[in-house]
């Protein structure tokens, strides 16, 4: 049984074309919420046009409930565009923040393992560096899992950032 809910709960990345208005991440919000999906990550940005703004979505759930999900959006008065990129060829990054408690012994690994995920550090004192990483969420992992031996104070990560690859437009 847990198995087949693994098979029927899988991450979505969605992204929608919206009116840039205030109230509209609600609306779209509530959407999911009323379903019952959980977003995962949601990231809101300028397009070309200032009229328009793009939002990225990463949700777990059932596809036939994402399904109607879409549905619904497309009938916001706000929503111009959704479309489930799940499976297509996308460009997919994110960045996170990490800071880590270190001695002077320290820095040298982990300069070592910025260097090898093309990491740099973007503040450091005497006893903690920042560490800034961007990437696909399989490499923010893997540095994240590296840095957790040492006493890891902070981490901020961003959602999704989406785009299709070649000419066509998300």
């Amino acid at each position: 049984m847990i198995e087949q809910n693994a098979k029927k709960e899988t991450a979505h990345c969605l992204s929608l074309l919206v009116a840039n208005r205030p109230g509209v991440l609600v609306r779209i919000a509530l959407v999911f919420s009323r379903r019952g999906y959980n977003l995962d990550s949601l990231v809101v940005s300028p397009t070309l046009n200032p009229d328009f703004s793009r939002m990225n979505i990463v949700a777990h759930g059932n596809p036939e409930i994402l399904v109607q999900i879409i549905k619904q959006l497309e009938k916001l008065v706000d929503v111009i565009q959704a479309k489930d990129h799940t499976g297509s060829k996308t460009v997919e990054k994110e960045l996170a923040l990490i800071k880590v408690k270190c001695r002077a012994e320290q820095r040298t690994e982990i300069l070592q393992y910025c260097d090898h995920f093309k990491a740099t550090t973007v503040d450091m004192t005497e006893s903690s560096m920042i560490i800034q990483i961007t990437g696909n969420t399989d490499k923010i992992d893997a540095m994240k899992h590296l840095l957790d031996k040492f006493e890891v104070l902070e981490y901020i990560r961003t959602g999704k950032v989406i785009m299709l690859q070649g000419e066509a437009i998300t």
